[in-house]
C-alpha cells in the first residue's frame, strides 16, 4: 500500500486540455473517489496515474517512487475497467489467476492466492465455470478479483459500475466498501455517479473542464459546495438556486427575493454586510425547505407545480419567482398542484452564493 501525488499534471489531447495543472494528494489506504461530468479529465487522471498515458507536465509519486516515466508493469497497480474485460475462453478460476501465470507465480501459491480473493467476492461456487455462465453482476466481480489477487500498492477502478442496472450497482456498491475495508488499499475511483462518490469515498475530488474545483468528505461536499456547480452537480435532485439581492437594514443584511427576505446565519452577517446592493444567490438543498403555515420570517411564496409521491417521501416542484426548484416533504403531507404555500428557509441550511462568480461567500462555518 502506499500514498499517492500528482504534482501539477497536464495533459493536452490536441487543443483540449484534459488535466490542466492538477495537483492532488491521497493518502494510504484511502478510498478517493474523482467526480465530474464526461469530459472533465477525470479517467485522464487515472490514466496518467496507470501509465496508459503520458503526462506532458508535472509528476506522478506512488509512495516515495517517481512513477512519471515508468511502465505500466513496473507501477506495482492494479486495474479494473469500464467493460468487464474477462477471457471468454477462461474459467473464473484462470480469469482471477491470468496476471499470477504471466509473472510465473508456483501453482499453490496461485491456487491459495485465487480462492482467497473468490472467496472475499462470493465466487468460491462459480470457479469452474466459463464467463458465459454468469450474471453481469458476477462478471463484474470476476474482474475484481482480478485486480486485487495481484495484491498491488494502488487499486484504480474506471466506472466499474457503470455498466449493471440499478439493483446490481447498489449490491456491488455495498461489496466494494466491505471490500476496500478488508484489503485496505489505497484505492482511487472514477465514476460520473454522484450516489456512488457520496457512498463511497473517504474524500471526493469534484473535476470541472480538467481542474480539481472541490476535495474534501462527502458530506462537507454536500453540505458546504465550494460553488454553483458543485452544489448543482451533487445531490438528487440537487441544490436549488434562488436569485436575490442583498439588502442591509439597520446593520443587519438581508436577502431580498421577490417580495421576501431571507435573512442569513449570524456568522455569515459581516460578510454579507459587505455585499450591501450586489446580487447573490441563494443554494439550499430540496430536504432542508419546509412548508410553512403561513407567511413568518425567513419564508418565501411559491406554487405547487407537481407532486411525485416517492415512497419515503413527496417530491415537489415548486414555481418560485421565476425560478423552478425541487422540495421534499414527509409523505403524508396534504399539497396539491397550482397550491399556493409558503416555503421556510433554515438560514443555517442556506449556502450563499456570488451570483456573478457562482463561488461560495465563505467556507464552512
Amino acid at each position: 500500500m502506499a500514498g499517492i501525488q500528482f504534482q501539477s499534471i497536464r495533459k493536452i489531447f490536441g487543443k483540449t486540455i484534459a488535466a490542466n495543472d492538477v495537483s492532488l494528494e491521497i493518502k494510504n489506504g484511502e478510498f478517493m473517489v474523482l467526480l465530474g461530468p464526461s469530459g472533465c479529465g477525470k479517467t485522464t487522471l487515472l490514466r496518467c496515474l496507470a501509465g496508459l498515458e503520458r503526462v506532458d507536465g508535472g509528476r506522478v509519486f506512488i509512495g516515495d517512487r517517481d512513477v512519471t516515466d515508468l511502465a505500466p508493469r513496473d507501477r506495482k497497480i492494479a486495474m479494473v475497467f469500464q467493460s468487464y474485460a474477462v477471457f471468454p475462453h477462461l474459467t473464473v478460476f484462470d480469469n482471477i489467476a491470468f496476471g499470477l501465470q504471466m509473472q510465473n507465480r508456483p501453482r499453490d501459491e496461485i491456487k491459495r492466492r485465487v480462492e482467497e480473493s473468490a472467496r472475499m467476492l462470493e465466487l468460491s461456487d462459480y470457479l469452474k465455470r466459463y464467463p458465459a455462465q454468469l450474471s453481469g453482476g458476477q462478471r463484474q466481480r470476476v474482474a475484481v478479483a482480478r485486480a486485487i489477487v495481484m495484491q498491488a500498492a494502488v487499486l484504480l477502478m474506471d466506472e466499474p459500475l457503470s455498466n449493471l442496472d440499478a439493483l446490481l450497482r447498489l449490491q456491488m456498491r455495498a461489496e466494494l466498501k466491505r471490500l476496500h475495508s478488508d484489503i485496505k488499499a489505497t484505492t482511487i475511483y472514477v465514476t460520473h455517479d454522484q450516489v456512488e462518490a457520496l457512498s463511497l469515498g473517504d474524500r471526493i475530488a469534484v473535476m470541472q473542464n480538467g481542474r480539481i474545483v472541490q476535495c474534501d468528505a462527502p458530506m462537507n461536499i454536500y453540505d458546504y459546495p465550494a460553488n454553483k456547480f458543485v452544489g448543482g452537480f451533487i445531490g438528487t435532485p440537487p441544490m436549488n438556486f434562488l436569485p436575490g439581492v442583498v439588502r442591509v437594514n439597520d446593520g443587519k443584511p438581508v436577502a431580498v427575493v421577490g417580495e421576501s427576505q431571507i435573512a442569513p446565519s449570524a456568522a455569515l452577517a459581516s460578510a454579507l454586510s459587505a455585499k450591501n446592493g450586489q446580487p447573490i444567490l441563494l443554494g439550499i438543498r430540496p430536504e432542508n425547505l419546509a412548508l410553512a403555515p403561513s407567511q413568518q420570517a425567513n419564508t418565501i411564496r411559491a406554487r405547487v407545480r407537481v407532486v411525485e409521491p416517492l415512497g419515503s417521501h413527496k417530491l415537489l416542484t415548486m414555481q418560485v419567482g421565476s425560478e423552478i426548484s425541487k422540495v421534499s416533504v414527509a409523505p403524508d403531507q396534504r399539497v396539491a398542484p397550482d397550491e399556493d404555500v409558503w416555503l421556510h428557509f433554515d438560514p443555517e441550511k442556506i449556502r450563499w452564493m456570488d451570483a456573478a462568480s457562482g463561488e461560495a461567500i465563505s467556507s464552512i462555518v
